[in-house]
């Protein structure tokens, strides 16, 4: 699977129209697709690391499934 970073604005596009994330995780793919750390992004969102991974595996399975 392909980093978030390397995808185009059309087929991130189209990522958050079809996965069907809940609002954390849009925000988690939005900050990622900036290619931001985990870290960071536990930061900017205000929850912990663990919280960051979870969504981070949703994140992926959504996208796995669509693609």
């Amino acid at each position: 699977m392909k980093k978030l970073r390397d995808y185009t604005i059309p087929e991130l596009n189209y990522l958050r129209e079809v996965c069907n994330f809940t609002d954390s995780e849009l925000d988690y793919f939005n900050l990622r697709s900036k290619d931001k750390s985990n870290i960071e992004i536990s930061f900017e969102m205000c929850v912990s690391e663990a919280t960051v991974s979870r969504l981070s595996r949703r994140v992926n399975e959504k996208i796995l499934r669509v693609s």
